[in-house]
This record gives C-alpha cells, structure tokens and sequence, in this order.
C-alpha cells in the first residue's frame, strides 16, 4: 500500500508559516547542524568559542514521515513554499523564538543568519563540508544560553534544527502504472459510450 504525500504550503491568508526554531536530537529532515567554533574561522579570539549552530532548517522536496492516530504518510515542502516560510519568519520578527525539542520556549537562542542555497559550490554551506541541495534554508543560531549550550549542545544530544508552524495541506496523488481492472475498463467504456452516444 502506497503512504500518501502531502506537500506543505503556505495558507496565504494566514500568513503565520514558521514560529519556531527547536533544537532537537533526531531533525525530521535528517540533517545534523554543526556547531561552530571560532578556531574553524579563524578569528582573532581563537580560544573562544562563537556559540554558534548552523545547519538546514528546511530542504526542499524531502520526504518527511509523519503518522498520526489514524494514517501514515509523509509531507515535503517545495522550494517555492520554503523561500517564502524563510521570508516570513524574518518578516513576522521570530527570530528570536527558539524551543528544546519542540517543548518549552528556550531563552537566549537567536537565528542571526538565514540564507536560501543558490550554488552548491559557491555556498557557504560547502565551506563547512555541509552537503545540502539547491534550495534548502540553512540557519546559523546564536546559542547565549549557557545550559542549553554546555548540556545539551556539548554533549551532542541535540543535533539539529527542527521548524515549528503551521501549514496548509495539498495532497499530491502518487503515479500508478497499474492497468484498469477488468471491472473499472467496462466502466470507462460505458461511461464512453453514454458520452459519445449522448
């Protein structure tokens, strides 16, 4: 049996989309950030750490698992939807609403860089062995949380970004190359002929 996929938009109406950042141990779309330091840059305080995570907040076109207490199925989001969820998180000025695991509002987490991937090999992505398609909204947080970054950060039980907002459905039929039935074959003849016939 074939999960059904469903495609995440922006409800234009609404226009809420992305409210939150968390940091999480297991990103629903499978792609670990990285915690920077200022040794990898370079800077002149090299013994310092920046406090820093960058990593994907969204890729484009991923399939997503999800199940609810009646189906399976799995939701992406296009690149489209992803550019304007990335605008309007800015816009709607939530870029300082971060939580830990989905639950509770995390103090002193601030997204302080938000970029779409245009060129795989020109991106700053690259410069930091990070391998994610054209399209993908990459974030860097800024972690002033001195718990959050010694307990949680440190220790890797949170390795990535995980969204939270609110979307609105578009079912995307999945392509069968199955033949009709006999039963269904006689149908669509019928229906044919009472159409031409008419």
């Amino acid at each position: 049996m074939d999960m059904k996929i469903i495609e995440l938009i922006l409800d234009e109406e609404e226009g809420i989309g992305v409210e939150a950042i968390s940091v999480v141990e297991n990103p629903a779309i499978e792609s670990d950030f990285i915690a920077l330091k200022s040794e990898q840059i370079q800077l002149a305080e090299i013994n310092k750490e920046k406090r820093l995570l960058m990593g994907a907040l969204l890729i484009p076109e991923k399939p997503i698992y999800r199940k609810n207490e009646v189906e399976e199925y799995y939701v992406f989001f296009s690149k489209e939807t992803i550019v304007k969820a990335s605008q309007l998180y800015l816009t709607n000025g939530n870029q300082s609403n971060s939580t830990l695991e989905h639950k509770g509002k995390l103090e002193g987490l601030t997204l302080v860089e938000s970029w779409i991937v245009e060129d795989k090999d020109k991106d700053k992505t690259k410069l930091y062995g990070l391998d994610v398609p054209v399209g993908t909204w990459m974030g860097s947080v800024k972690v002033n949380n001195d718990d959050v970054w010694n307990e949680y950060v440190k220790t890797g039980k949170v390795k990535g970004f995980s969204i939270e907002g609110y979307f609105a459905d578009k079912l995307v039929e999945t392509k069968h190359d199955e033949k009709l039935s006999l039963e269904d074959e006689q149908l669509l003849t019928d229906l044919i002929k009472l159409l031409t016939d008419g």
